[in-house]
């Protein structure tokens, strides 16, 4: 969680509007909302939310997890600056290797992104699944290779970070619950927003655990399933979709 949507953060708490936080920060309404939903999910908590009055205008607020966040953050980011001057002092061309390992610490692209603990490994003679509980009754399973098992040091009871492109993401209409789906993962809520574009729409759904997950389908599909704000549905993706990944230093 960088800089940028610790600042976000702070304009919301100062705003008390993510509408005015989106401005003073230069970007989209739409995706300051997407940055909140990833810091939601990752948190595993809400750090910000909404009180009566609706997301339009105001009324968005941070709760106390995210102001403590915001607060740590704040003395962390000064601690690392002044880490980084002494280190400076004492290691010779240290710019450019610190640069280098920025550059090495990359962003995803992945609009769903979660952080869970390891609840199973289950391995097979190349591949292995790995399960991560988000929150409450929601899990995520994950196929990935016995290499990356071994390069990334999984294991039963560590965190980890479960990464899933919403274009993956196949939603059904309703609950479902009398169809089987060949794909390992299934996750159940109500739908939250939906953005209609020319071609594609973008769907946010809220899961029972307080989570969010994005997907992204074209308007015929949204109009075939008649899908709309408040309405259940399930979200259904591969095992082989998922991409597993752990902090530095974890």
């Amino acid at each position: 969680m960088g800089r940028g949507r610790i600042e976000l953060l702070e304009k919301i708490d100062a705003c008390g509007s993510i509408s005015q936080a989106a401005k003073a920060m230069k970007m989209s309404y739409k995706a300051a909302w997407d940055a909140v939903d990833a810091m939601n999910n990752i948190a595993g908590e809400a750090l910000v939310t909404s009180a009566s009055g609706g997301k339009g205008g105001g009324g968005t607020r941070l709760t106390a997890k995210g102001r403590k966040l915001v607060a740590m953050f704040q003395i962390v980011e000064r601690e690392h600056m002044r880490f980084l001057e002494r280190l400076g002092q004492g290691v010779e061309d240290f710019d450019n290797f610190y640069s280098l390992l920025r550059k090495l610490a990359m962003k995803t692209s992945a609009r769903n992104q979660f952080f869970g603990r390891i609840t199973a490994l289950r391995a097979g003679t190349v591949s292995v699944e790995v399960e991560i509980r988000l929150g409450g009754e929601d899990r995520i399973v994950a196929t990935i290779t016995q290499e990356s098992l071994e390069n990334l040091g999984l294991a039963v009871g560590g965190e980890a970070f479960a990464l899933i492109k919403a274009p993956w993401v196949i939603l059904t209409g309703g609950d479902a619950p009398g169809i089987k789906f060949s794909a390992r993962n299934r996750l159940c809520g109500a739908v939250d927003k939906i953005t209609r574009g020319e071609v594609n729409s973008d769907i946010v759904l809220r899961l029972d655990s307080g989570l969010t997950l994005s997907s992204v389908m074209t308007n015929e599909s949204l109009d075939h399933l008649e899908l709309s704000v408040g309405g259940r549905t399930c979200a259904i993706f591969t095992s082989s979709s998922v991409i597993i990944g752990i902090g530095i230093g974890a």
